[in-house]
């Protein structure tokens, strides 16, 4: 079903109006199986499967004579937790400017703050990546978060995050190891099309790209932020948002997790001219990415994003 029809059945302003859409678990069910299926149910176990209705919203695949529902092979997926208490997770998580904490999470819906965390984390891993490549004027920039030496100590034990806005488009950003030429150069081609205008800053690994587009640059070390139509303020006003949510919500984000927190700032980055019911219903195009919590745990260098460096 188009997105127009969707929009028109299911739509919603507030967390409380999208609590009258969706009251019933049954409610949330029929949503789901027409965003995912559209009436032409499918077997996740075989897609050439004819498929049988059974009892309860469940369906059989005759191949593998196996059963399923429309929570399998989603982030749903082995989940106690009722579709409606999901439903109001994701609104939060993706309508919040700054994002919204396990702890504030469990003052919404009826679960610990260890459940909220993981729900949360299943949520982030759906956040889907836009590969289209950004044109026109395109500023370039990177941000270390986290950690415990402050950046005029070199940046060490932080974690940097190189990102790409295309002024008045999209937003691409990324954990990075470090900011080698070898290193940013192909994320750069990658992501940017050589008709694109970039505007960095004076970093030495930017100047190649000087042989590949057309490229101004600021020279920051100067105190120069500004130069006409040169200058990375759409990028910095993003990292201050990114910078907000990880010390003014969650204060402790790990490095192995850190992609996900930036892949829900980038979203709600992307979709911010999305009316609330459009941004929802964008977010169930990428449902299938089940996290499973051996995946999610796991030894990682937890980083403050509350202390002050030392």
């Amino acid at each position: 079903m188009e997105l127009k029809n969707i929009l028109q059945i299911y739509n919603f302003k507030s967390l409380r109006e999208l609590e009258k859409v969706f009251s019933t678990e049954q409610k949330c069910i029929e949503y789901l199986e027409m965003i995912r299926w559209n009436g032409n149910v499918i077997s996740p176990y075989d897609p050439n499967s004819k498929v049988y209705k059974c009892k309860n919203n469940y369906y059989k695949c005759k191949n593998t004579n196996r059963l399923f529902n429309v929570r399998t092979d989603t982030l749903f997926e082995c989940s106690n937790i009722k579709l409606t208490e999901w439903f109001i997770a994701i609104f939060l998580l993706i309508s919040e400017k700054k994002g919204k904490s396990s702890i504030q999470l469990t003052k919404y819906i009826n679960v610990t703050q260890k459940t909220a965390y993981f729900m949360e984390q299943r949520i982030r891993n759906c956040f889907s990546r836009d590969t289209e490549q950004l044109d026109g004027i395109v500023e370039i920039d990177e941000t270390f978060i986290g950690g415990r030496r402050p950046k005029m100590q070199g940046g060490k034990d932080k974690a940097i995050v190189m990102g790409m806005v295309e002024r008045g488009g999209k937003l691409i950003a990324q954990v990075v190891p470090n900011k080698t030429v070898a290193t940013l150069r192909p994320i750069i081609l990658a992501n940017v099309k050589t008709s694109a205008i970039v505007m960095t800053d004076e970093l030495k690994s930017y100047k190649s790209l000087d042989q590949i587009y057309i490229h101004y640059s600021v020279v920051h070390s100067a105190k120069q932020w500004v130069d006409g139509q040169v200058h990375t303020n759409t990028i910095e006003g993003f990292w201050s948002l990114l910078k907000k949510g990880t010390k003014g919500t969650y204060h402790w984000v790990s490095t192995k997790h850190l992609q996900k927190y930036i892949d829900e700032a980038v979203f709600r980055y992307n979709t911010k001219d999305y009316t609330e019911a459009k941004r929802f219903h964008y977010f169930f195009g990428n449902m299938q990415n089940r996290l499973k919590w051996k995946d999610m745990v796991g030894k990682a260098r937890y980083t403050s994003m509350y202390k002050k460096c030392s």
